[in-house]
């Protein structure tokens, strides 16, 4: 016999910005959207994060040029 149930999935929900609108998904079906007011503002904490014409930006520092080695990169590993 086959019962329906009620299965909390709401950790293993991601959203992604996408047109204005947060795309909430679970694994990689959609399961629907958050819409925003046009001149909705996003404030994020992390002051190594910005905004810019609804995009999120990671301000990172990166090595140039071709003598770039691993002790280069930051602590993380992050080249």
């Amino acid at each position: 016999m086959l019962n329906e149930k009620k299965v909390d999935v709401t950790d293993q929900i991601v959203g992604k910005m996408k047109n204005g609108e947060i795309q909430l998904l679970l694994g990689d079906s959609p399961i629907g959207k958050i819409k925003f007011p046009e001149n909705t503002q996003i404030e994020l904490l992390d002051h190594h994060f910005e905004t810019d014409q609804q995009r999120i930006f990671q301000n990172v520092t990166v090595t140039e040029g071709k003598d770039a080695r691993y002790t280069d990169c930051d602590q993380g590993g992050w080249c």
